[in-house]
């Protein structure tokens, strides 16, 4: 099977479909979130210093993000139970998907080899996707730093047409 990579998806591209487990034990579609925006946030590993900081910012933005009516998920090759208790261990107001397949993150182009300390391993590349009302990417952000990072999505956000 061929592994799309994020520069392979472009801005006005539809979004690539999924069905995932949320951190609750539900099924969660890209069609679930029609006619709204949504923000898609990928990360490598919850509950570790750059995810968990990450998904703090994302969450204390959670009212922001709603009223400029775009739902956020974060979504890991986690299993469910490490997202559920990651959730529920820093008190997230959002959800999280687990993508033990890796299918989903296959399909966004974050599932790369990556290296650390000299070992060469598959893993998540820190993405984030703006995908408008209409299910078309709006935005990307390949390789986030996360400082900052939740805020500039927002902005984003508030400045995409519903």
């Amino acid at each position: 099977m061929k592994t799309a990579k994020a520069s392979a998806l472009k801005i006005d591209a539809p979004a690539p479909k999924f069905s995932l487990p949320a951190d609750d034990g539900t099924k969660v579609s890209l069609g679930d979130f029609k006619g709204r925006k949504l923000v898609i946030y990928f990360y490598p590993r919850a509950d570790t210093p750059g995810c968990t900081r990450e998904s703090i910012d994302f969450s204390r933005l959670r009212s922001q993000f709603d009223k400029a009516g775009t739902d956020i998920l974060g979504v890991s090759a986690d299993p469910v139970k490490a997202q559920e208790s990651f959730k529920k261990k820093h008190k997230l107001n959002l959800g999280l998907l687990s993508d033990e397949t890796h299918k989903m993150l296959e399909s966004y182009g974050v599932w790369a080899k990556k290296s650390m300390y000299g070992k060469e391993f598959m893993g998540v590349v820190r993405t984030t996707f703006l995908i408008g009302t209409d299910g078309r990417i709006a935005s990307m952000w390949p390789k986030v730093k996360v400082e900052g990072h939740a805020e500039g999505v927002l902005e984003a956000a508030r400045a995409l047409a519903d």
